[in-house]
């Protein structure tokens, strides 16, 4: 290969991978691929999980379209979305830890708006694992019901957090309760341990969310979806 087939392939060939960060241009963009990461979504459910209308939802779902990163399927009068493959969350996930380590911006928002995350410092994946299997504490995926149907951690128990506080009695006194939702800046989690300890519960959360978990290759299980009438 000559010099200038050489040049061509490289600028060709990187124009290419710049297309991925094309499609991830926008923060919008980046919320969307998290949603997705909890499973399955129309474009409706989307645009009401974001606050965009769903015009504008859309034109973001034609640019992570275009850059392959989601793909979608009909379903009736419906489209729903999905992430393309694992490599999109391990991406989204890199460039998320990657902004945390290297943007003070960030650690600001953080410490702002989450000024209590310190004293609610999570537990860890191993440890979470030894409790469970000494049966010394409950676990709650506290995320919308379809995302806990679309996969959770084994042995957890689906209680939205806007249903906890009605929920409270059925759950044991004595054991800790483990918390967790989406992911690292998603606060479900953080308000049910907040709310569990303001009735005087031994709570705390999982440090990261169920995409993580699952990104980890630590098992996972589904549920089915309530029968239709």
């Amino acid at each position: 290969m000559d010099l200038a087939a050489k040049r061509m392939f490289k600028s060709q060939l990187f124009e290419q991978f710049a297309r991925i960060g094309k499609g991830l241009s926008s923060g919008r963009r980046l919320e969307l691929l998290e949603l997705l990461a909890q499973g399955d979504r129309t474009v409706e459910d989307l645009a009401s999980e974001t606050g965009m209308s769903v015009a504008n939802t859309s034109q973001h779902l034609k640019g992570l379209r275009e850059a392959q990163l989601v793909e979608v399927r009909r379903e009736g009068l419906y489209a729903r979305y999905r992430l393309a493959n694992e490599h999109v969350f391990v991406l989204w996930q890199v460039l998320r830890d990657l902004g945390t380590a290297r943007l003070a911006e960030i650690r600001q928002i953080v410490a702002t708006f989450l000024a209590d995350r310190e004293s609610l410092r999570g537990i860890t994946c191993e440890e979470l694992q030894r409790r469970l299997e000494e049966r010394s504490v409950v676990l709650l995926d506290v995320r919308p019901d379809k995302e806990y149907r679309a996969g959770h951690v084994p042995g957890a128990r689906s209680i939205p957090l806007a249903e906890l506080k009605a929920q409270l009695k059925a759950l044991p006194k004595r054991k800790e309760i483990v918390a967790y939702c989406r992911g690292p800046y998603c606060v479900f989690a953080d308000e049910a341990v907040t709310l569990l300890r303001s009735h005087g519960r031994k709570a705390t959360r999982l440090e990261i969310g169920f995409p993580d978990w699952k990104a980890r290759g630590l098992p996972v299980e589904t549920a089915p979806s309530p029968a239709r009438a």
